[in-house]
Parts: structure tokens; sequence; C-alpha cells
């Protein structure tokens, strides 16, 4: 696995496969890997002769007072897994090799609508500094198709609109959810919960598949199922962000004879925020 910090190195290493006629494929990261991240690769290595995994921790998605200072970066053990997992390149650009200019002078990129909802509405700018970087990501790594998991679905959206709305000569792939055993959706935020709260921690997953249950017997007073959801949560020890069905297209609010859905949750667990979701059609 060639490991490279440049643009530079990025784009000659990517020219030179180009060159020989064969597809890339990108999975961006900010590091701190787990088995969601490795799935992703393994995946990408059956789409693509060429597998790039970026961990770049960007400044730009957090907002004040939340973690980037204090986000997990753990770039050898991250290398040793990106080894065994056949990796061809890995690039670790620093902060000033992706931003050259301070971030209020920017170019930013931003999807309008999708980004001021749910985790866009809670951390403002978050999705704007996702697709700004994952656009930069796109132009200089200029793969052929790009993988992200399902458990950040609101940014899987994002991501994919962007691309639709710029022309972006980018496949987008996204691979369901990593669980535990007992259903917590894998993050690297998971550090941060102490070992009582990686107890409580799965009744997030419960939940959802509480209103999933609901959904799938017929209920259709959407209102009332994410009311009690939010009230069970709270119940359980969580402070919840959100909790919403929304069309799976589009996070658009259903009516009841919407059958592609999805079901969104965001709630704090002493210091970690936890997302997740479950998506469903229904006969």
């Amino acid at each position: 696995m060639i490991t490279v910090e440049t643009v530079t190195d990025l784009r000659r290493s990517v020219a030179g496969w180009r060159a020989a006629g064969q597809k890339v494929a990108l999975v961006p990261t900010m590091g701190n890997l787990h088995e969601g991240h490795l799935d992703l690769v393994r995946k990408a290595r059956t789409l693509a002769d060429r597998v790039v995994v970026t961990i770049f921790v960007n400044p730009l998605q957090f907002g004040e007072g939340e973690d980037f200072a204090s986000y997990p970066r753990t770039l050898i053990n991250d290398s040793d897994k990106l080894s065994g997992v056949k990796v061809d390149l890995l690039f670790t650009p620093t902060v000033d090799e992706m931003y050259h200019r301070p971030q209020e002078l920017q170019t930013k990129v931003e999807v309008p609508g999708l980004s001021g909802l749910f985790c866009g509405a809670s951390r403002a700018g978050h999705f704007i500094g996702v697709a700004t970087v994952v656009c930069k990501l796109f132009n200089m790594a200029q793969p052929d198709i790009a993988l992200f998991g399902e458990k950040d679905y609101q940014q899987l959206l994002v991501i994919r609109q962007m691309v639709e709305d710029l022309a972006m000569p980018v496949e987008i792939q996204g691979l369901p959810t990593v669980r535990e055993v007992d259903g917590l959706a894998r993050s690297s935020r998971n550090g941060y919960l102490t070992d009582s709260q990686r107890t409580i921690a799965p009744a997030l997953y419960r939940q959802l598949q509480r209103t999933l249950a609901a959904l799938k017997r017929g209920q259709s007073d959407f209102a009332a199922l994410e009311q009690q959801a939010m009230a069970n949560l709270e119940s359980e020890g969580f402070r919840p962000d959100y909790y919403a069905i929304r069309r799976a297209d589009n996070l658009a609010e259903p009516s009841s004879d919407d059958k592609s859905l999805v079901i969104l949750a965001a709630a704090y667990l002493g210091k970690a925020r936890l997302i997740d979701n479950i998506q469903t059609t229904l006969d």
C-alpha cells in the first residue's frame, strides 16, 4: 500500500492507473476505522481495479464546540487495517494541503434543502463542510466510483444530489450499516461511550425496529409514532435530537400512500451523538 500526503502524488498514481485502463474506487473516511469502513473497502475491491482510501479529519464539517480537536486520530492502526484489506493507496493530507486559504475564505459547496434538515439543522454548516470536502476529494482522486455507508443516510443523499447537480462522473454506492451483535451501528464515535452507556446504546436501534414493526402493521400516524419514539428514548436515558419518518428518496414528509420510507434518528448518550436509520418498502 502506498501512502501519500500531497495531491500531486495522489494524482500521479491515479494517472498511471488510468493510463493502463484501470478503474478507480474511492472510500473517503475520517479515520479511526472500524469494520464498517473495512466493508466499504472490500466492496470497492470487487468493483474496481484500484482502491484509494482517504483519511482526513475535516475541520469544515465540525461546528463550534464540537469534537474536532479530540476526534480520535489513529493513523498507524488505521494503516495496518487498510494494508490487510489490500488498499492500493492511502491519502492522508494535512489541513493545509486540503485548504490553502483560511476557512472563512474557502470556496464551499452547498446542497440546499437536504442540507438544512435533521443533522444539518442540529449542526449548522455541517453538510456544507461534507459536500465541500467530498467535492475536493473527487476532483483530486478522479474516481470512477465512491462508496459510503448508509448509517450516515442523510450524508449519502447530500452527496448523491451534489454529484447529480454538478454532473460529476462518479458513481455513488451506499452500503448497508454494519452493526455490533447487539444491533448498535458501528461508528468511530462509539468509543466515547462509557461501559454503562454502551449497555444502553443498542436501545436506539431497538426503537427503530419497533417503529418499523408499527409501520408494517399499517399504522400511518407518523407524528404520533415519532413522538412516542422520542419519549421512549428519553425514558431509556438518551437525549433525543430528532426522530423522523420520511420518504427514502428525498427526506420529504411522507403521505399515507408512500411506500419507500426511512426512519431516521439521532440521540445523545453522554458525550456520544449516535445516529441510525432503517429503510423499508411497505407492502
